[in-house]
């Protein structure tokens, strides 16, 4: 990824753990789930808002289920009235799910919704026990939290060598993660 690819050219910002992202995930999640109602099957905050003590880029990520993702041009509009913008350039890149993204009045990202199909457990599965793994984990979290901030720094206008630089070491957490749920 670069940093023109939909998820847009701001800087990467990695910054301490914030107390009110889990507070301002339950707010958008019952938002979420008063506008696409039973279409959505479950809806989880991951990524690293979703850790506590963890650093973070300070957006909100947040993962929706659908039974499957002929649902989504049903939930665009839906997402759209809540003030999302759906992405449909990502598909090329990430055809397993729909993207969204909020900004705020600074015009930066606060939020991001992955659309994705709830029996899709490879992608589904992943990424909440990564998240459990470093909820459960705290000394690698604060590992990742640091290299974060050090590619952030490094990398601040460089989103593709941001990604790059904490690619090996989350893998070997995804591992970690999906040996330690049974995978």
């Amino acid at each position: 990824m670069s940093g023109d690819t939909p998820l847009g050219t701001d800087p990467v910002e990695v910054v301490p753990y914030d107390p009110r992202w889990p507070r301002m995930f339950e707010e958008e999640r019952q938002r979420i789930l008063g506008a696409l109602g039973p279409r959505a099957l479950e809806v989880e905050h991951i990524g690293s808002t979703a850790v506590p003590g963890l650093a973070a880029k300070p957006v909100i990520d947040i993962m929706v289920g659908v039974g499957t993702l002929n649902d989504a041009p049903a939930c665009i509009g839906a997402l759209e009235a809540l003030g999302y913008e759906y992405v449909s350039e990502f598909e090329r890149e990430l055809p397993e799910r729909r993207y969204f993204r909020r900004f705020g009045p600074d015009g930066r990202r606060t939020h991001q919704i992955h659309l994705v199909e709830r029996r899709n457990l490879g992608w589904w599965e992943r990424h909440v026990r990564f998240r459990d793994y470093l909820r459960a984990h705290p000394e690698s979290a604060r590992e990742y939290g640091e290299l974060k901030m050090e590619l952030a720094h490094r990398f601040c206008h460089d989103r593709a060598g941001y990604m790059d630089g904490k690619d090996a070491f989350m893998r070997t957490l995804e591992r970690r993660a999906l040996d330690e749920g049974g995978a």
